[in-house]
């Protein structure tokens, strides 16, 4: 008959063996999932570095709508086309459209003028932020990567779509919300919420993408919201040939 020294060494060691098996299935479940996350990292970055290599060869014109608590308060028209910088540049198709609304005295007139000013300032900043995020930059997604500030959901949205989320992407606390599909090595859409001049000053972002005859990936639309002030920014992409 086993003595109570030699149960208790048996029940050890089959723990012992029992705790070593989950560790080795945790340990190479984290490292397929490591390896899984590495791989569609860098199918995320490539894409996004040849697509806008693409996108440079091409103008477009871009619509802006400007509301403020739900009310359309300007539109606005430009041609565009990416700079050496890599940055867009905007040229003004429209004349600018004269204001009617700054009516009564000289006071009142400075007072309307300077409230709208205000907001063009502000939606300017809204849209120089959001051009931060858009379109997304493979050295960023690297750094994000880098910090452990990314994570993915395979078949979000359809069984070949990805869903990347990256937290402190350019501002601390801010995130990106990124629908990749995986096989069209395309953007979906992205949504991100971020912050402008401090983080209770919440900016939120989405962002729609199609694709060009060629398969170059495009912002076809674009909701920017300044909850702060109530002020919403429009914005419409078409009409792309290449220069």
């Amino acid at each position: 008959m086993p003595t109570p020294h030699r149960v208790l060494r048996s029940i050890f060691l089959f723990a012992a063996r029992a705790a070593l098996a989950v560790g080795l299935t945790f340990a190479a479940t984290m490292r397929a999932q490591l390896g899984d996350l590495q791989a569609r990292v860098g199918e995320l970055k490539e894409s996004a570095a040849k697509n806008k290599q693409a996108l440079a060869q091409y103008t477009w014109t871009e619509r802006v709508t400007i509301s403020l608590n739900g009310q359309e308060r300007k539109q606005e028209r430009f041609q565009v086309r990416i700079g050496p910088d890599g940055k867009p540049v905007k040229t003004p198709i429209d004349a600018p459209a004269q204001d009617q609304s700054a009516r009564g005295g000289r006071l009142r007139q400075r007072v309307v003028e300077k409230k709208k000013e205000e907001y063009r300032e502000y939606a300017d900043q809204m849209k120089d932020l959001a051009q931060q995020y858009i379109p997304p930059e493979k050295d960023l997604i690297q750094d994000a990567y880098s910090k452990g500030n990314v994570s993915i959901t395979p078949g979000a949205g359809g069984p070949s779509r990805i869903e990347f989320v990256i937290h402190n992407y350019i501002r601390n606390g801010d995130s990106a919300t990124i629908i990749f599909d995986k096989d069209q090595k395309q953007l979906v859409s992205i949504s991100i919420h971020s912050w402008m001049d401090d983080p209770s000053d919440v900016m939120n972002l989405s962002v729609r993408f199609d694709k060009l005859p060629d398969g170059t990936s495009h912002a076809s639309g674009a909701t920017i919201e300044g909850v702060r002030k109530h002020l919403t920014v429009v914005t419409q992409n078409d009409s792309y040939h290449k220069l």
